[in-house]
């Protein structure tokens, strides 16, 4: 590494080594965080590559696949130095953002992975997530043609999105899995009790996504439903409404104790309370921020260098269990609504 890059990571026994830190690009030109610049954007991706990050983590629901084809120049361009992860299995019906379609199989499957291929311009995908699941289906069956991908050389490592550890130990039965995505932070561990545990004894990474409570970690908004867009996705989500909303906002204070001892923001805690996780819980953990801005992008990777002692990470202990409402609406399509 640089002297202004991060360290390094392997996604587990099998899988590729990135920076200890990767980069959500949904809302990149996905407004489901509200609006953003293209402009700005392309140079948060560029600046990214610059301090060492290598992973970047799409998936073909992200605009119907438009954040896929915004991301393809910039993966061309950098093709050798970048780790591009996507997914398949999930589609987010236009007009309906909390609605899920959810496919597992097969014929689906190999329809994905073609129209991503094409949409990213590139002959092989790193890393290929099933971004959701579908209880309808085998997860053995939905590995299984995952695993033939990997032989037919269109996708090199295989990822799992919210499963079980139940569904994870299957899913390793049939070929090596390399990463699961689930939500991890301060505020949402429920994985903590068993996909975690199985992730580190079978040589699985951990790829949190929305370590920063989709911003509310941050302290960039006190309740969706007064500070964000209509159209922002957050304004679905129980924890960042209403009662709940105020609630939360007062599990921020001890945060915000450790940020003031550290000279850090609320968020570079909150993210390295999750790159700590890797100390902790004894296996490979890669947290993939997003934003669309190169001071966040800087501000994000400088936390990966914060180290919190035992006495902070003791006052942030608490935290998770006192948080007001689930993480979706919906928490069928979670991991922890099926453990």
């Amino acid at each position: 590494m640089t002297d202004s890059g991060i360290p390094t990571a392997r996604l587990g026994d099998t899988g590729p080594e990135v920076g200890v830190q990767g980069l959500g690009c949904m809302g990149m030109n996905f407004a489901v965080y509200g609006p953003s610049d293209e402009k700005e954007s392309r140079a948060t991706l560029e600046r990214a590559l610059e301090l060492g990050v290598t992973l970047y983590d799409t998936a073909d629901a992200y605009g119907d696949g438009e954040n896929e084809r915004f991301l393809a120049p910039f993966f061309k361009a950098h093709r050798d130095e970048v780790v591009i992860a996507t997914k398949f299995a999930l589609m987010i019906p236009p007009g309906e953002p909390t609605r899920r379609i959810i496919r597992n199989d097969p014929q689906y499957i190999r329809q994905a992975v073609e129209g991503s291929l094409k949409r990213l311009d590139v002959d092989v995908i790193d890393l290929y997530y099933m971004h959701r699941r579908d209880v309808n289906v085998p997860i053995e069956q939905t590995v299984g043609v995952m695993a033939e991908l990997v032989r037919e050389g269109k996708v090199k490592h295989l990822g799992l999105s919210e499963v079980t550890a139940d569904e994870l130990r299957a899913a390793q039965g049939v070929h090596p899995i390399a990463a699961v995505q689930s939500e991890w932070s301060l505020f949402s561990r429920d994985i903590e009790a068993r996909v975690v545990p199985a992730a580190r004894e079978l040589g699985v990474a951990l790829v949190p996504y929305s370590p920063l409570g989709r911003g509310f970690l941050t302290g960039a908004f006190a309740n969706a439903d007064t500070d964000l867009g209509a159209g922002d996705f957050r304004r679905h989500q129980p924890r960042f409404t209403g009662e709940n909303a105020a609630a939360n906002l007062t599990l921020l204070d001890p945060i915000r104790t450790v940020a003031e001892a550290h000279g850090a923001s609320l968020g570079q805690i909150a993210l390295a309370w999750v790159q700590q996780q890797a100390t902790v819980h004894g296996l490979p953990v890669v947290p993939i921020p997003g934003t669309r801005k190169p001071t966040r992008v800087e501000e994000n990777t400088a936390a990966a260098r914060i180290v919190l002692t035992e006495e902070e990470l003791a006052a942030l202990e608490p935290i998770a269990s006192k948080v007001a409402g689930d993480r979706y609406a919906d928490m069928r399509f979670s991991s922890a609504g099926r453990e």
